[in-house]
């Protein structure tokens, strides 16, 4: 590999030649040799979109060259657009504040703005790191800035679309079942009749709901702290440069970025992103019940619950034909445990703002887009390769009503409790139906019995 040579306050460090990173994401790849992964280009972009409003913004206060910002504005769009996704090599688990991620990009916006300047990378008087691409900022603002930007585009413009077609595929089942009587349970044990409609009603609403959540959690990523620099104090920076360049970002990505109330409070904590891995912690408790629930309502085809079939994918054993798994509630529920797990890191990682700055903001960059993106891809394979597809067993469902001892229940308020326990455990030593002991004891008019025990009444 051919080699170029290129200083920072350091020294000199060889660089592949190709590469367009210079001497700080060198030392930085030396230095962090750990999980072999980098952070997601989702973040990567979103550190783009603050370079991209931040060369505009120091452009119109008359800061910065109009040809120099035209350019890193340019070489930002590029990265922004997947062109140099191969650039970014530094590990998740680097320096705490995101330095090396934030010079990393520097680096490239500034290699590429010096090409389209006319020059060759490393040309530091055409277009500089520091003092062209990174004016105006500190790591300390982008890198929490940045997280909320990536996250804030992701669930805007993915996780919640998702979440609104799982939504309604549970409605249309819901809506599908209406008139399908079933019997309940509660620990897992027979309990009064329910519709398998009304049933699908209540994992419509946990969705709902959750999209709610996450509506509320994201109000709060919109807030950004650039402005702050090092520590919120705006040091080194124009007063209006924050608002200006927030206001590009806005602009660029069709969401309403605000600058933070409290610039200090942006970038010594997380709570903003804490609260917000809540709302997904929240919908990841919702999605392991209503996977779990599919899952046991499938049982069989013939030893279990059977009252629903979803859709066949793929054959389930390697030793056993025939058998077929519920393989996407099974791929969801992983990434239920998956998710929850990501909260308990992040809420780790938010309670380490030491004094005036976060130093795990790398740990929760990768985290927090690791959920959000994990929970859009579950939401959209439940719906469409799951929910959409299932079936009623109308007759297993009927079956089990009519067998169930639960059935008693409306006889007590014409026996009393303890005469309608007798009949019920009658029933089931003597493997009858309630319905059929109540008509061999003549406690009770045929008419009677047939209100009592229609089901529909119990719905």
């Amino acid at each position: 590999m051919k080699y170029r040579e290129e200083k920072d306050s350091m020294g000199i460090m060889k660089v592949p030649e190709n590469a367009y990173y210079g001497a700080q994401t060198a030392r930085a790849v030396e230095n962090f040799k750990i999980s072999g992964k980098g952070l997601p280009k989702e973040f990567i972009y979103a550190v783009c979109e603050i370079k991209r409003g931040a060369a505009i913004a120091n452009r119109k206060l008359g800061l910065l060259d109009e040809k120099i910002a035209n350019a890193i504005v340019l070489a930002a769009e590029e990265v922004i657009a997947g062109k140099f996704d191969d650039q970014f090599p530094i590990d998740v688990y680097q320096t705490g504040s995101g330095t090396s991620t934030n010079m990393n990009v520097n680096e490239v916006i500034a290699n590429r703005a010096c090409e389209i300047l006319g020059g060759k990378k490393g040309d530091k008087h055409l277009c500089h790191p520091n003092d062209h691409v990174n004016k105006g900022q500190s790591s300390n603002d982008v890198i929490p800035s940045a997280i909320h930007i990536s996250a804030a585009i992701l669930t805007k413009n993915n996780l919640l679309p998702a979440l609104k077609k799982l939504k309604d595929s549970f409605l249309k089942k819901e809506v599908e079942f209406k008139d399908i009587i079933k019997i309940g349970r509660t620990h897992l044990m027979d309990a009064v009749p329910v519709t398998l409609g009304q049933e699908f009603s209540g994992y419509r609403t946990q969705i709902e709901k959750g999209i709610k959540r996450v509506e509320i959690g994201l109000m709060e990523l919109l807030e950004l702290p650039l402005g702050g620099t090092a520590l919120g104090t705006g040091l080194n920076t124009h007063k209006d440069f924050g608002k200006i360049a927030i206001e590009e970002i806005s602009k660029n990505t069709k969401l309403n970025f605000r600058q933070a109330d409290n610039l200090f409070e942006g970038i010594a904590a997380k709570d903003g992103v804490v609260n917000f891995c809540g709302a997904l912690n929240t919908l990841a408790v919702s999605l392991m019940k209503i996977a779990n629930d599919l899952r046991l309502l499938n049982s069989g085809p013939r030893c279990g619950i059977a009252e629903i079939t979803l859709p066949s994918l793929q054959p389930g054993s390697s030793i056993m034909p025939g058998k077929v798994n519920p393989v996407i509630p099974e791929a969801v529920i992983q990434v239920a445990a998956r998710v929850m797990g990501n909260m308990q890191t992040i809420t780790i990682a938010g309670s380490s703002g030491l004094l005036d700055l976060n130093v795990m903001m790398p740990l929760i960059a990768d985290t927090l887009i690791e959920s959000i993106k994990l929970l859009t891809n579950a939401s959209i394979s439940l719906a469409e390769k799951c929910v959409d597809g299932i079936v009623a067993n109308v007759e297993r469902c009927n079956e089990l009503v009519e067998w169930s001892m639960a059935l008693v229940t409306p006889l007590a308020l014409k026996i009393g409790y303890d005469e309608a326990a007798k009949i019920a455990y009658e029933a089931f030593n003597r493997k009858m139906k309630v319905k059929d002991v109540v008509k061999e004891k003549n406690i009770l008019s045929d008419e009677e019995i047939e209100e009592i025990f229609d089901p529909r009444k119990m719905v």
